[in-house]
């Protein structure tokens, strides 16, 4: 199994410190060598694409867009559904997706030294680091992955293992014509759990519903993929973020008073208060807490939680709810086949 790290925050932030920690575990302080990913939601420039503006419509269309050897940036803006009201064109245009993938350790990856030293000022990021329990080590099954829904580019990176009667079930789908929306591009059971979730997506709703039917239609869907497979996932569309447990998936929201942080997998340390205002708030979300020295809240199994702003505005918990301890969270990764 791999392990999972995001965040979401209230103003552009970096995520360096956190990346610091995480990427040790790549390799150097815990096994997950067989590459990593971290996609990052940046606030854009970029003017709205409002569908019944045709000038505007004219500009997207005759745009065209760079990429780099390392990763891609993209701008979030292609979309023409005359059902879109301001609001929702003023919320695709905030965001622009900049993705990076190695298929090495992420503890010696010369595109996390980019990362790590680079300091991208985003709202919203998923990071992944990979062992590979299902694919080969390449990078087409490297995550997070990225698909569009309803104009919006959506971030989906997994940690677990799908279980052998679902994955027969997706390729029934796809091979029956089933799977219209979305297939998978690698051959990772993690890949085909995100595209089942958008094709059952795209399928139910013709259109954007409200966030209230959204949040709710999300967590049923993460619960039958938890149902299926041992399920960890986290999920962004660049205005908010999904954390969906499993089994083990932690937080922690930092706002003022900020204080001192220390890294559990790196002999690095930072005050918040030197790099922050009052006004700042940012959640970190991760397998497994980051940090020796600040509190941690965990995610009962199958919880699922989506931050926005910095701030949980849903929260969906089971009636009777169950935390895994971390060592129990292991065994039950190595049970299934895979591992923390």
């Amino acid at each position: 199994m791999c392990q999972l790290l995001g965040m979401n925050a209230n103003t552009p932030t970096d995520i360096s410190f956190s990346f610091a920690g995480f990427r040790q575990r790549g390799g150097m302080t815990d096994h997950h060598e067989d590459g990593f990913g971290i996609a990052f939601f940046e606030r854009s420039e970029c003017e709205p694409c409002d569908s019944n503006d045709s000038e505007a419509t004219s500009r997207f269309n005759n745009s065209s867009f760079n990429s780099s050897s390392f990763g891609n940036s993209s701008n979030n803006n292609g979309f023409n559904d005359s059902s879109v009201d301001g609001a929702t064109v003023a919320q695709r245009a905030a965001t622009g997706l900049r993705l990076f993938h190695d298929n090495k350790p992420s503890h010696l990856s010369p595109v996390a030294d980019l990362v790590h030293n680079y300091p991208i000022k985003a709202i919203n990021v998923i990071s992944h680091i990979r062992k590979a329990t299902q694919g080969q080590n390449c990078l087409a099954n490297t995550h997070p992955f990225v698909r569009e829904v309803w104009g919006e580019q959506w971030v989906f990176a997994h940690n677990g293992q799908m279980n052998e009667g679902f994955v027969r079930r997706c390729q029934r789908l796809q091979k029956n014509g089933n799977a219209e929306y979305c297939q998978p591009v690698g051959n990772t059971d993690s890949e085909m759990a995100f595209c089942y979730l958008i094709n059952r997506l795209k399928s139910t709703f013709k259109q954007r519903p409200d966030d209230a039917a959204l949040f709710a239609f999300l967590t049923a869907q993460c619960r039958y993929l938890a149902a299926n497979g041992l399920f960890n996932c986290l999920l962004s569309n660049g205005n908010w973020q999904l954390a969906y447990a499993g089994s083990l998936l932690f937080y922690l929201t930092r706002k003022a008073p900020f204080g001192e942080a220390r890294l559990a997998d790196d002999d690095l340390a930072i005050n918040f208060s030197d790099v922050t205002t009052d006004k700042d708030r940012v959640t970190i979300l991760v397998t497994i807490p980051l940090t020796k020295n600040e509190d941690w809240q965990q995610l009962a199994v199958n919880e699922c939680a989506i931050f926005k702003d910095g701030e949980l505005v849903h929260q969906d918990r089971p009636s009777q709810r169950k935390y895994l301890t971390i060592e129990e969270g292991k065994a039950i990764a190595k049970a299934v086949g895979a591992s923390v």
